[in-house]
């Protein structure tokens, strides 16, 4: 290999950089950055879920008091649904 050749490549691709450099730094004053109207809805959405607290106290105390009068019931045909969806989603 000829290390003239190698030179005069190099040079060239060089030189070809600091030209795509100059276009690119035009052609940037001329771009716009636009956000969707659904992007900002899911960024108001997730602002939103992320203020919500986990835990629904109001919930869970209407549970407690059922339970501890004993009127809390749960039918067997919910309870197996939702443990055949959850099982359903897990992957092993």
């Amino acid at each position: 290999m000829r290390i003239e050749a190698y030179n005069a490549v190099s040079q060239i691709y060089q030189s070809n950089s600091k030209m795509v450099n100059k276009t690119n730094s035009v052609a940037n004053a001329n771009d716009k950055f636009e956000i969707s109207q659904t992007a900002k809805n899911y960024q108001v959405a997730k602002q939103a879920v992320s203020v919500a607290p986990d835990i629904r106290e109001d919930k869970i105390a209407d549970i407690k008091a059922k339970m501890s009068s004993g009127t809390y019931t749960v039918k067997p045909e919910d309870f197996a649904d939702k443990v055949l969806n959850n099982a359903s989603t897990i992957t092993f």
